[in-house]
């Protein structure tokens, strides 16, 4: 991005998991660990729980493998995330008021059912699913010296970073989170997962409450830096990449753009990948972003 590269004084190039097909890089790690499904296991079918992209990375896989899921959804979740996840070929139970009741569920149809559960970010074979990033930039970008990268639970970043870090040592990995829900930063500080309260942003996609516990010491091991951007800083980061490089990401996406931009890393100088996690974000509140 000749315009980022100006903006930021580094040399800014974006890897754009917005255009996957279920529009975020979730279904990486979702498919990844259907593929590793005994044909027991295949029989039986899936299931998770989440409220947005996730519920339609496990959806789409699962059906494109001819596999029964179930996805467990708040009953407040966005219609349009709902309609995606039945049209991808999901079963959706909507059940309780957030992510954890709508969890607490699903663990509870999977013990009964003998179902296999898909975790959003704490299950070894989806961190791994996510760290395919990392290849893919070792591959496309062979001189890169730093990767910037969303939070929530830390599979995505825990991937990355393993994979980078395991061939590259040198490259740097800095993780983003909302500074609204900086469930990360408190793990890392307190040197184990605590449960943060409950917070409305604009980064809803890393406002996981608690780290998980498989990756948050792949954090403490391979990635250099933990910091937070708020609510302006993320919604500026979405029209500027709106309006400048004609790309549409979601506040989780938008998460390390604006961490660039705000100088909340010092990475002057430096190739640097930002990665835009996703797209998926309401057209209304893209409306009151704009």
């Amino acid at each position: 991005s000749e315009t980022f590269s100006q903006l930021t004084g580094s040399k800014v190039f974006f890897k754009l998991e917005n255009l996957q097909m279920t529009g975020s890089f979730k279904e990486r790690g979702a498919l990844n660990k259907i593929l590793l499904l005994s044909k027991e296991e295949r029989a039986r079918g899936v299931i998770t729980a989440s409220a947005g992209n996730h519920a339609q990375g496990v959806a789409y896989h699962a059906t494109r493998q001819g596999i029964r899921s179930q996805v467990c959804m708040p009953v407040n979740s966005p219609l349009i995330n709902i309609s995606r996840t039945k049209e991808y070929g999901a079963e959706v139970i909507l059940t309780g008021n957030n992510y954890d009741e709508a969890y607490e569920e699903a663990k509870r149809r999977c013990e009964s059912e003998s179902l296999t559960f898909v975790h959003p970010f704490d299950d070894e074979a989806v961190i791994a699913g996510q760290g395919t990033i990392g290849l893919e930039l070792l591959e496309q970008n062979p001189d890169l010296e730093a990767v910037v990268v969303p939070i929530g639970g830390g599979g995505l970043i825990a991937g990355i970073a393993c994979a980078l870090k395991e061939t590259n040592p040198r490259i740097q990995v800095i993780g983003v989170q909302t500074a609204r829900v900086p469930s990360m930063k408190a793990a890392l500080a307190g040197g184990k997962p605590v449960t943060l309260p409950a917070a409305t942003t604009i980064g809803d996609g890393i406002a996981v409450r608690r780290a998980g516990d498989l990756t948050l010491p792949m954090v403490r091991r391979y990635v250099d830096d933990v910091v937070t951007v708020d609510e302006e800083e993320m919604a500026s980061a979405i029209l500027l990449l709106l309006e400048r490089e004609k790309t549409v990401a979601e506040g989780a996406g938008a998460a390390p753009v604006a961490a660039l931009l705000h100088n909340k890393t010092s990475l002057a100088g430096k190739r640097v990948v930002v990665l835009i996690s996703g797209g998926n974000i309401d057209v209304n509140f893209l409306a009151r972003i704009i």
